[in-house]
């Protein structure tokens, strides 16, 4: 008999990219794809397919590659779990940016070998994805990262003790989901400014007006200006902060060389998308003490980055986390520490993207690690 094989996705704007998939992971056996629903995706991507799920179903059922492709019943991450129950498949095949943790503990579990392809194209044939496509004629604005200083932008923070805080701009060479640390919030409101792309004005300028756009007079919560930064300034930027929500001062690097250390030492591995509801201030330890701890990690970030000091980055990295789950203890939980606790012998040290509790795991490595995903940083552009 042959061997069962599935996978799951969006495959939205099906591309040759997707058949290139789709080929590699039926030469395993028998191909079931199982596909997020256009409630699903809406969830976890911020936004509306372009092809409804019936669209996507009639089109995959048409690959000849393909045996059977459905709609997944489920909803969220793991849209697919009761899916994968009942199909029993002997193989789940991911790629890079479909891989996660939550995935192999639930194929482990099964007793289902879980399978991670590169995306390689056919030949003679370029490379392909959605994100990709999508921004050719829609939305290029980036994500961003925070590399040190988390929190610091707040002035019941910066209150203790100024500091910086570090950021890296990303390209959107994936769609990060929501509620998973990359700033999408900022970047759904920077849509509404700016539809399709940043215009070509003074970074530091389109990050204030981005600012003070999403936090209008009479809002309750203040986003912190990292998130505009992080989006709008291209490459590595710190900004300092003393009480205030608007930094005091700006630094950036956009040394090629720089750029590209970090590209080749920065990982992104999937958690899941932070619970609604969780309450990241009910519980803080914010003091002199523990301020002093999380700006001086993020001075050593900084110094170890321009000198492109892989032991004393790490460190540093480390350091600052520490300090901001010491703060916000809600950042973390045990289902957080147990998929860090995966990456232990992989990586020389980790933080969680923004304010934690799940979305994404930022890691620092000095080789590649299986099922992470790499980053593109955004360089400045030269008119």
């Amino acid at each position: 008999m042959s061997k069962k094989v599935f996978v799951s996705g969006c495959f939205d704007m099906l591309h040759s990219g997707h058949i290139a998939f789709f080929k590699e992971a039926a030469s395993y056996g028998d191909l079931y794809v199982g596909i997020g629903s256009d409630a699903t995706v809406e969830e976890l991507k911020g936004r509306q397919t372009i092809n409804s799920e019936q669209e996507r179903i009639y089109m995959i059922n048409s690959i000849r590659y393909v045996k059977e492709a459905f709609v997944n019943t489920g909803s969220g991450i793991l849209d697919f779990k009761d899916d994968l129950i009942k199909l029993k498949p002997d193989y789940f095949i991911v790629n890079e940016d479909g891989f996660s943790p939550a995935k192999q503990e639930l194929c482990n579990s099964l007793g289902i070998e879980l399978k991670l392809l590169e995306r390689i194209p056919d030949a003679g044939l370029p490379e392909r994805s959605t994100t990709a496509i999508r921004s050719a004629g829609n939305c290029t604005l980036p994500y961003r990262i925070d590399l040190a200083g988390t929190w610091i932008d707040q002035p019941y923070v910066s209150k203790y003790g100024s500091g910086w805080a570090i950021t890296l701009s990303l390209e959107p060479v994936i769609e990060y989901n929501e509620r998973c640390g990359m700033s999408t919030s900022t970047r759904n409101a920077a849509k509404k400014i700016w539809p399709y792309y940043l215009p070509m004005e003074k970074p530091e300028k389109l990050a204030e007006i981005l600012f003070k756009f999403e936090n209008t007079p009479g809002s309750t919560m203040i986003s912190g200006a990292q998130d505009a930064i992080g989006i709008c300034m291209p490459g590595l930027v710190r900004h300092q902060y003393d009480n205030a929500y608007w930094p005091i001062k700006f630094e950036s690097i956009h040394t090629e060389s720089t750029l590209s250390w970090l590209e080749d030492h920065l990982y992104m591995a999937l958690l899941w998308p932070r619970e609604p509801g969780l309450d990241l201030l009910k519980v803080t330890h914010i003091n002199e003490k523990n301020v002093k701890e999380l700006s001086t990690a993020a001075d050593e970030v900084w110094d170890a980055i321009q000198h492109m000091d892989l032991k004393k980055f790490s460190e540093g990295f480390m350091k600052s986390f520490n300090a901001q789950t010491k703060m916000f203890p809600a950042m973390v939980n045990d289902r957080v520490n147990a998929e860090i606790e995966k990456y232990k012998d992989k990586a020389l040290a980790w933080k969680l993207a923004g304010a934690g509790g799940g979305g994404y795991l930022i890691l620092v490595s000095d080789k590649p690690i299986e099922g992470a995903m790499r980053i593109n940083i955004r360089r400045k552009e030269v008119l």
